[in-house]
């Protein structure tokens, strides 16, 4: 009988022979994506190059490829929508966009550039979930499969972090409904690749708590091979950039003192997207109760724009008027000033004396012709 032979090791694959893969990295900015992506990076999958900086918002770095922030900003200048945006309708507007052929192709190209460099690439950015359909057909035209992780943070912690690190004015209820739009929206954007398993969702607290646990799990989900076959230094790395005090603002939603309805919708909301992290938890029941939440939020918003529209119309006359306030005097110089007036070196336009929050409830086609009948658009 011929000897077996010895049992021996398997060979490491050739990082050159892994299928081309993207992952993106969604979820509300302030949610841990940071963190993700800076350990698939660590684990051996590519940020595209250059990168953008830390700040002291994030000193271990953002994980952002620059040009990514920069593509997203522009259309996300054109299509009129924030960051944190809390209008369903804002994802008609960016979705309109990205079915334009010329974006396509220069999102494609951009990744086809990247691919010659390594075939795990790794794309994160606050405001990609407002492009996620754009990046899809990106990826695969570059032969890619695309895959997602989204981050799930206590949405109470999120809007703390927010008004923490970014000194915002919008106010809770503004910031809890933005988490409410881009998540639920994020998360039926996602739904197509539940078949595959293309997708997975992350608790920053599970994160935090032991990240070779989480990661591992996302390797395998998404068949990552960087990351399935990271190796001991990698590991050692990746505990050096894991720090359990990242997660420095601990607030729950009794804290935010939301509306009645916003609060049980943005709490049912975090209860059921948890159980997508959980093991065997992305299930059709969890999808139709995260719909009838999501539609939920649409008629909640439609009506706070019905009851609000005297206002709207209230902010629309001041701006005709060259931005009186609401007792008649001038807003700018010589009057009082609003917390967040542009600095005294800036140009004053009337548009900035109104609040952000109320600004973003006047329709598209309104704030259009407004810029208009100013000679800022033509």
């Amino acid at each position: 009988m011929t000897a077996l032979p010895d049992a021996t090791v398997p060979p490491t694959p050739d990082p050159a022979d892994h299928p081309r893969k993207v992952l993106f990295v969604a979820g509300a900015g302030r949610s841990g994506t940071s963190t993700m992506a800076g350990l698939m990076q660590i684990l051996g999958l590519h940020v595209p190059k250059p990168e953008v900086v830390p700040d002291e918002t994030n000193p271990k770095g953002f994980g952002e490829p620059a040009w990514a922030v920069e593509h997203h900003t522009r259309l996300l200048r054109e299509a009129v929508v924030q960051v944190s945006d809390s209008r369903p309708d804002a994802w008609f507007e960016t979705g309109r966009i990205s079915t334009r052929e010329p974006e396509r192709i220069r999102t494609a190209q951009w990744l086809e550039s990247h691919f010659e460099v390594a075939s795990e690439l790794v794309v994160k950015d606050p405001r990609l979930s407002w492009f996620l359909s754009l990046w899809r057909v990106a990826a695969i035209r570059s032969g890619a499969t695309p895959v997602f992780a989204t981050m799930l943070r206590p949405p109470a912690e999120v809007v703390g972090s927010k008004q923490k690190y970014y000194a915002n004015r919008l106010g809770s209820a503004h910031l809890a409904s933005s988490w409410l739009n881009m998540l639920l929206h994020t998360e039926r954007a996602t739904r197509e690749s539940v078949a595959d398993g293309g997708r997975v969702f992350v608790r920053y607290s599970d994160l935090l708590d032991d990240w070779t646990r989480e990661t591992m799990r996302v390797g395998e989900q998404l068949q990552l091979q960087h990351v399935l076959h990271a190796t001991s230094e990698q590991i050692r790395d990746g505990h050096r950039f894991v720090d359990p005090g990242l997660r420095r603002v601990t607030q729950t939603l009794d804290d935010l003192a939301l509306p009645p309805r916003l609060h049980e919708l943005t709490a049912e909301t975090w209860s059921e997207l948890n159980k997508l992290a959980e093991p065997g938890g992305d299930q059709p029941a969890v999808h139709e109760a995260l719909d009838q939440l999501r539609q939920g939020y649409t008629d909640l918003y439609a009506e706070a724009e019905a009851i609000s529209r005297s206002s709207v119309v209230a902010t629309e006359h001041r701006m005709r008027q060259g931005g009186r306030g609401p007792g008649g005097g001038q807003t700018g110089p010589g009057g009082p000033k609003p917390a967040d007036a542009p600095a005294p070196d800036a140009p004053v336009r009337a548009a900035d004396r109104v609040p952000h929050g109320l600004r973003a409830m006047v329709p598209a086609p309104v704030r259009r012709g407004l810029r208009k009948a100013a000679g800022r658009e033509r």
